[in-house]
């Protein structure tokens, strides 16, 4: 029998992800802060709960999908959060991008107040959530881990155990640190051919086929080009995630130049306003720097 499975927090993510598991099967309780976000899987077959301590008491594996470290706390161990209606048996996975260092300490005190967890933060973004492809790397026991295969599977496409808690964390701001220089080599790029008056189309064509290219060129550019900048992954995330990156780094005395710059670059955009723009707006940062516009020329008709 599927086991029963409850969401805390439906945003971006964890709203498709939610409907995904329904269209899987599973029974699926879910909790927002916005209570009425969730009124539409109500409509899917949802049980619609008041709090995570209520979603937590009626599901035997329970996701938290939110935004920050403290958010994650607060649902987990908070007033009427997820410790709160655990019972013997509960899993919690946390699939939010936070700290390292955090996911390693929840999972030492939900051990003492009796359920276990898994780090399992994502990519792939909003359509990767709606599609079900999501890359799902976890932290945590070998058993727990094959425990919520099933609901893993649901879920995503790639899905892959990393280590002990706090590797899953460790692995997504790895991939952080990728896809924001990703951004910033198809950026740079775009606005040198915009000033070398070239076509931006077949441009981009061309990179993307070639040695240059990457998801970020196959994906983020086009719609750069569009001039839609419109978020699957809004700015001030990634900032969230490049600063948790960077803690960790310096903790280690690690070197991330490049991130830092990328880190310094997105603030700058955050300053003029563009925080809930997509992560793909960091071409604004560059061609503000160079007084080009990197977009394709609109034909009449």
């Amino acid at each position: 029998m599927p086991e029963r499975v409850g969401v805390v927090g439906l945003g971006i993510m964890g709203f498709p992800m939610a409907r995904n598991l329904l269209r899987a099967g599973f029974a699926v309780s879910v909790t927002n802060r916005t209570i009425a976000r969730a009124e539409p899987l109500r409509a899917d077959g949802a049980t619609v709960c008041a709090t995570p301590k209520e979603v937590a008491s009626q599901s035997d594996l329970v996701i938290s999908m939110v935004t920050t470290s403290s958010d994650v706390e607060a649902v987990t161990f908070g007033d009427d959060g997820i410790a709160d209606g655990a019972h013997p048996g509960l899993l919690a996975v946390d699939m939010s991008t936070i700290s390292p260092d955090v996911a390693k300490d929840v999972a030492r005190r939900a051990a003492e107040r009796g359920f276990r967890t898994l780090d399992a933060p994502v990519s792939g973004g909003e359509i990767g959530a709606i599609e079900a492809r999501l890359t799902i790397m976890i932290g945590g026991d070998d058993g727990d881990v094959e425990r919520a295969m099933p609901v893993f599977r649901a879920l995503g496409k790639t899905i892959v155990h990393m280590g002990p808690h706090g590797a899953g964390q460790a692995t997504k701001l790895a991939n952080q640190i990728a896809v924001v220089l990703n951004n910033l080599g198809v950026s740079e790029a775009l606005v040198f051919a915009a000033a070398q008056g070239l076509d931006l189309a077949k441009t981009r064509e061309v990179i993307a086929s070639g040695a240059g290219g990457s998801w970020a060129m196959a994906n983020y550019a086009p719609k750069i080009l569009s001039g839609d900048f419109s978020p699957g992954f809004m700015v001030d995330l990634q900032q969230k995630d490049l600063r948790l990156a960077l803690d960790a780094a310096y903790a280690t005395k690690t070197s991330l130049p490049g991130t830092a710059l990328t880190h310094t670059l997105y603030t700058a955009l955050q300053q003029a306003g563009g925080g809930r723009e997509g992560n793909h707006s960091l071409i604004k940062a560059i061609e503000k720097l160079s007084g080009v516009e990197a977009r394709a020329k609109k034909t009449s008709g």
